[in-house]
C-alpha cells in the first residue's frame, strides 16, 4: 500500500508521525518593505453587536483630525463594515510586491476583506485558518506606508483571529469596547485576561449605546440600565474609559459613508490620550 501524503489539512490527519512534529511558538510578521508602522492599536469586544467598528471609525477620524497618518486593519473577516462606513467601494489594485490599500476622504488607509469580493454583499464562508491567514497576508503584504496608528478591527470574541492578531502583530495596546449591561460587563473580562496573558497592555474601554440624550428636554435616558464603564474599568484596571450615546445621525452618517464628517466632541479624548501613550509590554 502506498505511504499516505499530508495534504495539511490536520483536522483530518492520518499520517504516521504527523503529530510528532513540534510547533514553533508564535513570530511577529514583518510588514513589507513599503510600510512603517510605529503603534498599532486592536479594538476588540468579547460580543457582537456593541459598536466595535463604530470605535475603530471614530478613533481613526479623530486620529487623523489630529494630524497623525492613520490606517485601518479590518480583520473582522466574515463581517467587515469599515469600507461601508467610511463610503469605500471598488476594489483595491495590486503589484508584483503587494496589495495597495484604499484611502477615506480625509486619506486614512483602509485594506478589508470586503475590497477583494466579486459584490460587497458576498459571503465569506471561510474557516479560522483561512481567516486567520488572511489578516497576516493583510499585514505583511499591504504597502501602508508610513503609518503613525494602525487600527485593528477585531472580530467579536477570543478565537482564532484574537490569537493571530495579538501572538503575530506587533500591538501596542487594545481599547475595548462594552455596552451598559451586567452580562457583556462580565464577556469584557474575557478579552482583557486573555490581552493580559499576552502581554498586551488593555488603554482603554468605551462604553457604547450608554444613553439617549432627549432632543427636547436633553435629559440623558439610560435603555440598557444604568452604565457600567466606571465599574468595569475599576474592576479589570483599566486606565481610561469613555462613554457614547446612541446617536441616529451616526448611523446615518455611517450608512451614507461619512463617518468622518461626524463630530464627537471630547467624549473620546481620555481614550485617544492613552492610544497615544500606548506601547507594547516586553515579554
Amino acid at each position: 500500500m502506498a505511504e499516505e501524503e499530508c495534504t495539511h489539512e490536520c483536522s483530518s490527519c492520518g499520517v504516521a508521525g504527523c503529530g510528532d512534529r513540534t510547533v514553533a511558538g508564535p513570530t511577529t510578521l514583518q510588514t513589507d518593505a513599503h510600510s512603517n508602522i510605529k503603534r498599532v492599536i486592536g479594538v476588540v469586544s468579547g460580543k457582537g453587536g456593541v459598536g466595535k467598528s463604530l470605535v475603530t471609525s471614530l478613533l481613526a477620524s479623530q486620529m487623523q483630525k489630529r494630524g497623525f497618518k492613520v490606517g485601518i486593519l479590518d480583520a473582522d473577516v466574515t463581517g467587515p463594515s469599515i469600507p461601508k462606513t467610511f463610503g469605500i467601494h471598488g476594489h483595491v489594485v495590486a503589484d508584483i510586491d503587494g496589495i495597495f490599500p484604499a484611502e477615506t476622504e480625509s486619506g486614512i488607509k483602509v485594506m478589508s476583506v470586503n475590497l477583494l469580493l466579486p459584490e460587497e454583499d458576498a459571503p465569506v464562508a471561510w474557516r479560522g485558518p483561512v481567516v486567520s491567514g488572511i489578516i497576516s497576508q493583510f499585514w505583511g503584504e499591504t504597502h501602508w506606508g508610513d503609518i503613525d496608528y494602525l487600527f485593528v478591527d477585531m472580530p467579536p470574541g477570543t478565537s482564532d483571529v484574537f490569537l493571530t492578531v495579538f501572538q503575530s502583530l506587533p500591538v501596542d495596546g487594545i481599547v475595548t469596547v462594552s455596552a451598559p449591561q451586567e452580562l457583556v460587563a462580565m464577556i469584557v473580562g474575557k478579552a482583557v485576561n486573555l490581552a493580559h496573558s499576552l502581554n498586551v497592555p488593555v488603554i482603554g474601554l468605551v462604553e457604547n449605546m450608554a444613553y439617549f440624550p432627549c432632543d427636547e428636554c436633553g435629559k440623558k435616558h439610560y435603555i440598557f440600565g444604568d452604565p457600567q464603564g466606571e465599574d468595569v474599568a475599576k474592576k479589570y484596571d483599566i486606565p481610561a474609559y469613555a462613554t457614547l450615546p446612541i446617536d441616529p445621525q451616526f448611523a446615518r452618517l455611517c450608512d451614507e459613508g461619512k463617518v468622518e464628517e461626524y463630530e464627537i466632541g471630547d467624549a473620546l479624548d481620555c481614550i485617544i490620550e492613552q492610544v497615544e501613550a500606548a506601547k507594547r509590554e516586553e515579554k
